[in-house]
């Protein structure tokens, strides 16, 4: 067996892939500003790291998540399970370009958070040095979790090799199509339906683009792979890795298809150029009315349905589908609850885990409007969480899933991914060239896997 904590090589590992998934997709100006709080987040790690060495503050349970949006249920159903176990809780906040950071420097040092946050992009690597506490046998033994009630795919993400279960699932995610309904007004267009196709959408986009530069009918960055491009790929035929994991698909026809598609959209204008998409994330030229379409994962709720222009002017549809494949897919993912292998405080960690998984709380998450939770019958009054807001189009998305691509090297491959279409979006580059490249060097990386 692996030795914990002590093996400078895993260390070595862990540290590099860390440096390897700071972010391509950050501008330099979000890098510039990741760089003036390094100080701040060393400190705040530190006394994370002291902390935790010492059971939490007081006996209390540290709890690492990125997502602050999430921060205010998740308080409410950790006070619910405070009262029933008398097991306190303290959410630590770190945003995603530095949360991996954090999770490494804990690893480093031995001194992860208790309870955290893990994602298929990391599981292989956190799981393979068994830095995380096997939860295989304590969730044999509960009486309150059933884990066939989450998908079966996101259980296996953070099933190691068939042996150790290592997380149990917190949500699921599905993607849909956020509109500016006052725009499409204007324009005279009727509001995208289930019947709508890609050609569709291109038309559209074409139509509430304005000359001068001030709108624009659709944005998607290269590195939006989840909530972007990726659901045209499959829709078209195509797919980001093969089912066993061994080789890319960036020379399939349909891939190349659907980057061509948005490509073509881009040359001709109807998309802001690539300069503004790498300083302005999507969602933010949305909620400015710079852009008309936006295709969005579910876990962005929280964010656009509270802000002030979208809650007066916009609204959410299904993805349109394929016209030649009729095919409408929706690429999901999960997070998982983990735990430290080194936590000093084992069985409480796995208390809140446990609770985190029953459908109590997972009803709770839903209803609270938090995410999609994961348990299956859970999900009915989430819709009710933005009455304003057609979030049945995120339900309705569930009909055709596609798990986010993954494998043991993932970080490594899709940061390729992200750098190499670069060339795509910009025109520096064609389509079937970019992906000729990013296939060989994928391929390449999986075959070391």
């Amino acid at each position: 067996m692996k030795r914990r904590w002590g093996l400078p090589a895993a260390m070595a590992v862990i540290a590099a892939a860390a440096l390897i998934g700071c972010s391509s997709q950050q501008s330099s100006s979000q890098t510039t500003a990741a760089g003036s709080q390094e100080t701040k987040q060393e400190s705040k790690q530190e006394s994370s790291a002291a902390e935790t060495e010492k059971g939490g503050a007081s006996g209390t349970l540290t709890v690492a998540i990125w997502d602050k949006n999430q921060e205010p249920g998740l308080t409410k159903i950790m006070a619910d399970f405070t009262k029933e176990t008398g097991i306190k809780t303290q959410i630590q906040v770190t945003p995603w370009d530095q949360y991996w950071t954090m999770l490494e420097a804990g690893a480093t040092g031995g001194s992860l958070p208790d309870v955290f946050w893990m994602h298929s992009n990391e599981i292989a690597r956190y799981s393979e040095y068994e830095m995380l506490l096997d939860l295989t046998d304590r969730i044999k033994a509960s009486k309150t979790l059933e884990m066939d009630k989450f998908p079966k795919e996101i259980v296996d993400i953070y099933n190691w090799q068939g042996t150790k279960q290592y997380a149990v699932p917190k949500d699921i995610d599905t993607i849909a199509l956020w509109y500016n309904k006052k725009m499409f007004d204007e324009a005279g267009i009727s509001y995208p339906s289930k019947d709508w196709t890609w050609d569709d959408f291109a038309d559209a986009a074409k139509k509430l683009t304005k000359a001068d530069g001030s709108q624009y009918g659709f944005a998607v960055s290269p590195t939006n792979d989840q909530a972007g491009w990726c659901n045209p790929v499959y829709d078209m035929g195509g797919y980001v890795i093969s089912d066993d994991k061994k080789s890319s698909g960036f020379t399939q026809p349909g891939t190349i298809k659907a980057l061509t598609f948005l490509t073509d959209l881009m040359k001709e204008g109807y998309a802001p150029p690539y300069e503004v998409i790498a300083e302005n994330k999507e969602e933010a030229l949305f909620e400015a009315g710079k852009v008309a379409m936006i295709t969005q994962g579910s876990w962005m709720l929280s964010e656009l349905c509270n802000n002030d222009y979208v809650k007066a002017n916009c609204d959410i549809a299904v993805l349109p589908k394929d016209k030649t494949t009729g095919r409408r897919a929706s690429i999901y993912n999960g997070l998982g609850w983990a735990a430290s292998a080194n936590t000093s405080m084992p069985e409480e960690a796995w208390k809140l885990i446990e609770y985190m998984g029953s459908k109590e709380a997972q009803q709770k998450q839903s209803d609270l409007g938090i995410v999609i939770s994961a348990y299956q019958g859970t999900t009915d009054n989430w819709i009710k969480a933005y009455p304003d807001f057609n979030l049945q189009a995120y339900l309705d998305m569930m009909d055709d899933l596609v798990i986010r691509p993954y494998s043991k090297s993932t970080v490594a491959w899709t940061n390729m991914i992200h750098e190499k279409l670069i060339d795509a979006w910009n025109g520096n580059k064609s389509v079937e060239e970019v992906c000729k490249d990013i296939d060989k060097e994928m391929n390449a990386m999986l075959a070391e896997e």
